[in-house]
């Protein structure tokens, strides 16, 4: 109940209490009798309803706050104004800030933030609390006026010392996240604290959040436990939550797992998403609840529904078993992409999996390296063993053994067995090219550079030989002999580290640049990487454009489409120059870079450095949507739908937006809900026959 409320039925019962006949009235100090007005509104006293109307500014506030929160009389807004005015207009603070208060919300009358300002401001100089917390608040969220953190501070400071509960919570907020004044935690659980006594229910959660986690001040569990109950049983689920986790550890209080059930439950059913995934948990296992898997489904999805990553990778889990549901693996994958896509590394592994064997998802081996490869970043041994694998057999992506044994190295070093094994099989100087296909996009040109020359052939100790070096120190040798290829590989070798050679990037780098200067291309990819990110070195975007210009004039791709976007974005000194990221987006596209190929569509279809052409436009986006490209296909099916530079094909373009869609683009999965609309039965199960036909290689497409 808010503070005016309280204030209004406290009055209203002391004034209400005195006695008063039909007819007569007694004055507030009991002395002359007042004749009572006729039509007197039924629920109002007849001498408070004459006090107002004789010019009694409290009486007519009073008035002003029984219509407005239509406390014993109907809600009646413009009453309310009414009798707010008239006592504003004698000075009265609180009238001033109800009228303030009714015009930011435009209550009764037109919203109007120049009047609700006023009326506040005038109130504030007589120092009421209300309107002095709501300045702080409309500082702070920069309504009717421009957001000034610093002066939110300033006000609410000022409403906090005159005792404003409500104040003092967000004076208390400001200095634990450093908002408008230097952070300060001991002044903010001293201010929670002044709240929490009030009654504050915010308050009181953060005091026993912090005497729980100890993180202000010393662990007192006890304390913890007396103030999250009082912010739990006033509806706060976060305490709810905190509460339970309490008693189901026994911290504070003996432990009770039913009743921290029974809190775990209050949170949840308030929508705190912790709460929800520990409920479902539990009926999942048949713990502390009752074993039940419809329950567990339901809790799961109320937490992926509010984009909890582990409520919907859980959801995704039990789609795929059919736990408590039907199998889906469709289902399953839409959310375990939701959630891989918030980071969660479980989810991740798991989608990988979906699209490297076409389980509810389009079969993707780009998008399988893509998932395996997040995962694996994130310490998953799975992923890292499967991603080493992967790159030693070749069978998906093209087979690179130093990729291997990175991975493969990772997953060993996590106590993997088998890769352990694997590893064994490798040489250090085994010789492989890495992949063509991309995970996510050109953030690193140099995952797909070949590892040995710039031909992708063995690099050669000495080359007039026939073999290659096979030993770290053969390697070296032929790269202090000059040989450009084996001075590539022991840079990638220190980029990397290895048990017998640690990681060192300045000697990475000291080697690239030596392979680079003998006319390396992927060392000049590597040098261009390194000063485009400022990798080891001074970042220098005219410096990468050198070394990318020179891999680039020997024809490779990925250089080639990173000048492009140089060029295209004007960036680090460079200047913008359309013609030139043309010229290379072209060079790149002809060789099959889908990236390039949708750069270069955008160019002709918007008529960027060029004259426009939406029949060479929609060429390069076609191919690059055959290729995989996301958002291509999601264009593609937009022109199909719209018949715009192609026939209008329906089916056709909802095969390019099921494509996209199946890819994650949730622009594109509302785009084809929208064209299901319009289509017949036939014509979508037709069209979702095209895109079920899509497989790996993408060779079959319209």
């Amino acid at each position: 109940m808010s503070r005016v409320v309280v204030y209004t039925l406290l009055v209203a019962t002391l004034l209400l209490s005195l006695p008063w006949t039909p007819g007569v009235a007694h004055s507030a100090e009991g002395k002359l009798p007042i004749t009572l007005p006729e039509n007197v509104p039924t629920g109002i006293a007849p001498w408070l309803y004459e006090a107002a109307n004789r010019g009694t500014a409290s009486a007519q506030t009073l008035l002003g706050h029984l219509y407005r929160e239509g406390n014993g009389v109907p809600r009646n807004y413009g009453e309310a104004l009414r009798w707010y005015r008239k006592a504003a207009e004698q000075g009265d603070a609180a009238a001033q800030s109800g009228l303030g208060q009714m015009y930011g919300n435009g209550e009764g009358v037109l919203q109007d933030y120049d009047e609700m300002l006023k009326w506040y401001r005038k109130a504030a100089e007589q120092q009421e609390p209300t309107a002095i917390r709501l300045l702080g608040d409309l500082y702070s969220q920069g309504i009717g006026i421009e957001q000034n953190e610093k002066e939110a501070y300033k006000w609410y400071r000022k409403g906090a010392e005159l005792g404003d509960a409500g104040a003092q919570l967000q004076l208390a907020t400001r200095y634990r996240e450093g908002k408008g004044t230097s952070r300060d935690l001991k002044s903010a659980f001293d201010w929670y604290r002044k709240a929490a006594v009030q009654g504050n229910q915010e308050a009181q959660y953060w005091l026993g959040h912090w005497y729980a986690t100890g993180e202000v001040i010393p662990q007192d569990y006890k304390e913890a436990v007396q103030w999250l109950r009082k912010a739990a049983e006033r509806e706060i689920s976060k305490a709810q939550f905190e509460l339970g986790r309490l008693y189901n550890e026994g911290k504070g209080v003996n432990r009770d797992p039913k009743e921290a059930a029974n809190w775990f439950r209050k949170a949840a059913e308030q929508g705190d998403s912790r709460a929800q995934c520990l409920l479902a948990s539990w009926h999942e296992r048949g713990e502390v609840v009752a074993h039940d898997a419809k329950e567990s489904l339901r809790w799961y999805r109320a937490a992926a529904e509010q984009k909890d990553a582990d409520g919907q990778y859980q959801l995704g889990r039990l789609y795929f078993f059919g736990i408590g549901v039907t199998r889906q693996p469709g289902e399953a994958a839409k959310w375990y992409y939701r959630a891989a896509e918030q980071g969660h590394a479980e989810a991740q592994l798991q989608l990988a999996h979906a699209y490297l064997t076409g389980q509810g998802v389009l079969l993707d081996y780009e998008e399988a390296i893509r998932w395996y490869r997040a995962a694996a970043e994130r310490g998953v041994v799975e992923a890292q063993h499967k991603l080493g694998t992967l790159y030693l057999n070749g069978s998906v992506v093209s087979k690179n053994l130093p990729e291997a044994e990175l991975w493969l190295r990772k997953a060993a070093e996590a106590g993997s067995a088998d890769a352990k094994y694997l590893l064994k099989e490798l040489h250090p100087g085994s010789t492989a090219t890495t992949t063509d296909k991309r995970s996510s996009g050109h953030n690193d040109p140099s995952s797909r550079l070949v590892t040995t020359n710039g031909e992708g052939s063995a690099a050669k100790a000495n080359p007039s030989e026939n073999s290659s070096p096979s030993s770290l120190s053969e390697f070296r040798a032929a790269a202090e002999q000059g040989n450009s290829d084996a001075q590539y590989i022991m840079g990638y070798l220190y980029s990397i580290g290895r048990e017998d050679l640690p990681q060192d990037p300045p000697e990475a780098m000291k080697w690239f640049r030596r392979s680079a200067a003998q006319g390396n291309g992927c060392a000049q990819i590597r040098l261009g990487c390194a000063y485009l990110h400022g990798d080891q070195v001074t970042q220098d975007h005219k410096e990468a454009v050198f070394w990318y210009l020179k891999a680039a004039e020997q024809g490779r791709a990925v250089a080639q489409y990173q000048l492009g976007q140089l060029y295209a974005q004007g960036k680090g000194g460079i200047n913008r120059n359309w013609t030139e990221a043309i010229k290379w987006y072209r060079k790149a596209a002809e060789q099959g870079d889908r990236e390039a190929q949708y750069e270069l569509s955008d160019f002709f279809l918007h008529g960027k450095g060029i004259a426009q052409d939406e029949k060479e436009g929609i060429k390069w986006l076609r191919k690059a949507a055959k290729q995989g490209h996301p958002r291509a296909q999601m264009e593609m099916g937009l022109f199909y739908s719209r018949g715009q530079g192609v026939a209008q094909d329906l089916i056709t373009a909802h095969m390019w937006l099921n494509l996209a869609a199946a890819q994650g683009m949730d622009e594109a999965v509302s785009r084809r809900n929208d064209l299901t609309k319009k289509m017949t039965t036939s014509d979508i199960a037709a069209a979702q026959r095209l895109a079920r036909e899509w497989d790996g290689q993408r060779s079959a497409t319209p």
